[in-house]
């Protein structure tokens, strides 16, 4: 009798999206195993949202709970649009995105880019910022409900889901594209000046709804916001109000163009996501470059460094330039520095107490005052040393060839301050010249300097502990905007703590500013030079006795788990 050697194969069954949630979980409990520090991180970034969702909750049922329909519509168009607006541009600039599921990890498994889209996307919708925004906007529901009963609360659920659709959708395309555009060196200076542009902006825009805001016409902006309630920044979340206030047949139109917004971003991060599988960006021609000249040292070192010694440190110095310059996560944060450490501190200043709106536009009032100037120049400086709160983190498991080398800490931290400042240095030195122009005071071009590197300096040496003792880990992965699961949390603790930390080591400067008056303007930049200098030097050569004695330690922190 014969006897099959084989048995029938069962037939495959089908990946759902239900698995890539589940996966999450596991992956995210995984990670939480052992790490109590992840578990008050996480516990205290579930509080932390909570707080936001009541807050949120609140201002969003407040029509409702007062009974005015007159404002509803409002506070859905340009509440739900700055909704949409924070999901697009915070990652990119501060939060980052959960990476729990990495997407390289799936490109050699049989999966379509449906299946993985679908499945990816269903485990972003299972995140702390996703239950916070849904609780938060439930408030439109209360409100909707208030002004029309329940079939415009019923309404304002669909649409409040639908609109947390396209948010986290939209979120996904564009930190997915731009990570892509960074993968690539042609696009990297492009993307930093239109970034750069639009942060640019917020200044004047914020003199602009200031003005306007004390001679409001509330008709006019409810115009306004029924225009905006037909564009994917308010129509899901306005159908509510439309239900409320007799205007049902908008609910499905509406709820068509947000789906189709939902498909195309959808489709575009799909487009994206075979790049981020890959690794490598979009196919471009290859110049033929000419050969290096000068040995194997000479080429190591940029021409920007010529002036180092080819040692230990000249090498330090001349890998982390190019690590600045080549890596795209790196890369990402300098021109975060750009756009919100420089940009955003000087054309704020416009809407400071030395300008004023008026009709013929934007109007020096004189009230400026250098010890208002260094005080603002604090925030510049101390926002730019931000980065270096968790330079380790950046390097991962390479950060073992150094242990390994046996690199002293006081070497190691000093050669990355330097190599971080070769390029922020000239940012400052733009700023101080920007803002006095701004201000109409050339002279106080030394006077912004030395604020700006008295802080920096401080900032130094306060991030050169703070990378030593709270390093995390970063997810290996080739999009710069991804994090940990509770490693957002742990990165928004790290820089609020860096910051006061820092501009309170900075505050001898203001306080020299207030007591020598207008001697401060010719003492500042050399001063503030000094100050600067020798709080970096004392951060790294105290901090750097503490790496000596972490080094094993901090490998584990900042070494991804697999």
């Amino acid at each position: 009798m014969a006897v099959p050697v084989t048995a029938a194969a069962e037939p495959d069954r089908q990946v759902s999206a239900r698995h890539f949630v589940r996966l999450k979980l596991r992956v995210m409990g995984n990670n939480f195993r052992g790490q109590g520090w992840r578990i008050a991180l996480f516990v205290a970034g579930v509080l932390v949202g909570l707080w936001f969702a009541a807050g949120g909750f609140l201002l969003l049922a407040a029509p409702g709970f007062a009974g005015e329909p007159r404002y509803a519509l409002m506070t859905a168009a340009f509440g739900g649009g700055l909704l949409v607006l924070g999901w697009l541009l915070l990652p990119l600039v501060f939060f980052g995105v959960d990476e729990t599921l990495d997407p390289a990890r799936f490109a050699l498994l049989p999966l379509s880019r449906r299946t993985l889209v679908g499945g990816l996307f269903a485990a972003a919708l299972a995140s702390v910022p996703v239950l916070t925004m849904l609780l938060a906007t439930a408030g439109l529901v209360v409100t909707a409900g208030a002004l029309g009963g329940w079939p415009a609360g019923l309404a304002a659920t669909v649409g409040v889901l639908a609109g947390l659709l396209l948010c986290v959708a939209a979120s996904r395309a564009v930190t997915s594209a731009f990570a892509t555009m960074l993968r690539s060196r042609r696009v990297r200076d492009l993307a930093a000046v239109l970034l750069a542009v639009v942060a640019a902006l917020l200044g004047p825009l914020q003199i602009v709804v200031l003005a306007a805001v004390q001679d409001a016409d509330w008709d006019r902006l409810a115009g306004v916001a029924g225009v905006v309630g037909w564009t994917p920044f308010g129509a899901p979340w306005t159908v509510g109000v439309d239900v409320a206030e007799g205007r049902a047949w908008a609910v499905p139109v509406k709820l068509l163009i947000t789906a189709v917004t939902i498909g195309v971003l959808l489709f575009w991060w799909s487009r994206s996501l075979e790049s981020a599988m890959v690794g490598a960006a979009g196919a471009a021609p290859t110049k033929t470059r000419r050969a290096p000249t000068g040995g194997a040292v000479g080429q190591l070192f940029p021409k920007v460094l010529g002036w180092a010694g080819r040692d230990r440190f000249g090498a330090l110095v001349a890998r982390e330039c190019r690590y600045w310059w080549r890596d795209a996560r790196r890369r990402a944060n300098l021109i975060t520095i750009a756009v919100v450490g420089v940009f955003v501190p000087v054309m704020v200043n416009l809407g400071g107490p030395g300008f004023a709106a008026s009709e013929q536009g934007v109007e020096f009032t004189g009230d400026s005052s250098p010890v208002l100037v260094s005080l603002s120049m604090l925030f510049v400086g101390v926002l730019a040393s931000v980065t270096l709160a968790n330079q380790f983190g950046f390097d991962g498991s390479a950060y073992a060839a150094n242990v390994v080398a046996g690199v002293p800490g006081r070497l190691e931290l000093r050669a990355r301050m330097v190599a971080f400042s070769v390029y922020v240095v000239p940012m400052l030195g733009v700023v101080s010249v920007v803002i006095a122009v701004v201000l109409g005071e050339p002279g106080w071009i030394g006077m912004a300097a030395g604020a700006l590197l008295a802080a920096y300096g401080a900032g130094l040496a306060i991030n050169g502990y703070l990378s030593v003792l709270g390093a995390y880990s970063l997810p290996e992965t080739s999009n710069p905007f991804a994090m940990n699961t509770g490693a957002g949390m742990a990165k928004s603790l790290l820089t609020l703590l860096s910051m006061v930390v820092s501009t309170a080591a900075a505050v001898p400067m203001v306080v020299a500013a207030a007591l020598l008056g207008d001697a401060w303007l010719w003492l500042a930049l050399p001063l503030g030079a000094a100050y600067g200098v020798g709080a970096a030097l004392l951060g790294s050569y105290l901090a750097g006795d503490v790496l000596d004695r972490r080094q094993p330690e901090l490998l584990a922190t900042v070494t991804p788990r697999r």
